[in-house]
């Protein structure tokens, strides 16, 4: 069914083309929000992917699985968005939680630590365990999406540990 859509958009297909967005859209977003940890954020970098998708949609191939292009492009315009914050607020805090907020769930204020420390991560080492602990994806399915080997993969999620124990100061995970 997308192949039908992606050949038409590809053709310039409006209607195609939305049909398209529309179907992928929660997608991109949910990758967005885990990426970024903020609705806001997340909403603007979803927006650019329907943008540059608008624009890359005719150098899909078919190489690949269309959501696998599809999270490659999400993770660029994330990490595009994240460089862009960081110039304008020139504060790696900026992009934390508020500490003196509280949930009503421990487990959840675990969790958002955790990927609070994880988007603080070198980029590939966040985006190995985003695709692979955020999204369920094979360290084989992350490899592809990552454009590396999946031995590379494994070797970005073993060093993203030893800095995340480090980051949230246990000493065991």
């Amino acid at each position: 069914m997308d192949e039908d859509l992606i050949e038409r958009a590809q053709q310039g297909d409006r209607n195609a083309f939305g049909l398209l967005v529309e179907r992928h859209y929660d997608f991109v977003h949910s990758v967005a929000w885990r990426w970024s940890g903020n609705v806001s954020d997340a909403e603007d970098i979803a927006q650019t992917v329907c943008l540059k998708l608008g624009q890359a949609i005719r150098a899909f191939r078919g190489a690949s699985r269309f959501r696998t292009w599809l999270y490659t492009l999400t993770l660029n315009a994330a990490r595009d968005h994240r460089r862009s914050q960081s110039r304008e607020r020139r504060n790696a805090a900026s992009f934390l939680a508020d500490p003196t907020s509280t949930a009503a769930n421990d487990n959840r204020d675990q969790a958002e630590a955790l990927w609070e420390a994880v988007r603080q991560l070198p980029d590939k080492q966040g985006d190995a365990v985003l695709l692979v602990y955020g999204e369920g994806l094979s360290h084989s399915a992350a490899a592809d999406v990552m454009g590396c080997s999946e031995a590379t993969v494994s070797w970005h999620v073993h060093e993203a540990r030893k800095r995340l124990k480090i980051l949230l100061g246990r000493e065991t995970m």
